[in-house]
């Protein structure tokens, strides 16, 4: 019986372990390694080798940079008002494609999800709330927030962290007379889709977030 010399077995098995990638697809990508001129495998080899200790997230967002402070929170000409809240930075790269938001953004990493024993202590809440405290006078230069938007999915965890999200704001704006406004993202009907098919609470969520026309 054929197999794999064992050193492209153990590439195999270890590219198998990625989210979405089974056993032949993990096959097919350990031949396309093996085909690869040395110099590129070489070089892909140090640059995974070195994603770890390069990477960092920043330190006033919680995105990830190779800097202390990302390009987002840098980049001077976006609107400082705005943070939109977000689980994770691929939730991120999703609004900043096609420039439809020009605010800022904080990154939870992860979610409260009390079946897998993760709660608020686990996720950057506390530094959320750290960046729209009133100013002391060492934040002179500190950007006032007047909205912050709630964008965790919409399901069961992603609205439990909203709605807790939502509550600790409150509090935070009664402790210090904030004036900030709390949203959430609209969901309902996506373009080109059809009401048969739409499930209860999409449909629910549609109707919730009508508006004039």
């Amino acid at each position: 019986m054929s197999s794999l010399p064992k050193s492209l077995k153990q590439v195999s098995l270890f590219l198998e372990r990625l989210p979405g990638v089974g056993e032949k697809s993990a096959n097919r990508l350990a031949f396309y390694l093996l085909r690869m001129p040395d110099e590129d495998l070489k070089d892909f080899a140090v640059q995974i080798a070195q994603l770890k200790a390069r990477t960092k997230r920043c330190k006033i967002c919680m995105n990830l940079t190779e800097e202390e402070i990302c390009g987002v929170c840098e980049d001077l000409a976006r609107d400082g008002t705005r943070i939109t809240v977000v689980e994770d930075v691929l939730d991120l790269l999703s609004l900043e494609t096609g420039d439809i938001y020009d605010g800022l953004y904080h990154v939870l990493h992860g979610r409260i999800d009390p079946l897998n024993h993760i709660g608020p202590e686990d996720i950057f809440l506390e530094e959320l709330f750290t960046r729209i405290k009133p100013k002391t006078n060492g934040d002179a230069k500190r950007t006032e927030v007047t909205e912050i938007i709630l964008a965790t999915n919409p399901d069961m965890e992603g609205e439990a962290t909203a709605m807790y999200l939502r509550n600790r704001l409150q509090e935070l704006k009664e402790e210090h007379s904030l004036t900030f406004e709390i949203t959430r993202l609209g969901y309902g009907m996506p373009m080109g889709g059809n009401l048969e098919y739409a499930d209860y609470m999409t449909l629910r969520k549609a109707l919730e977030n009508r508006r004039g026309f």
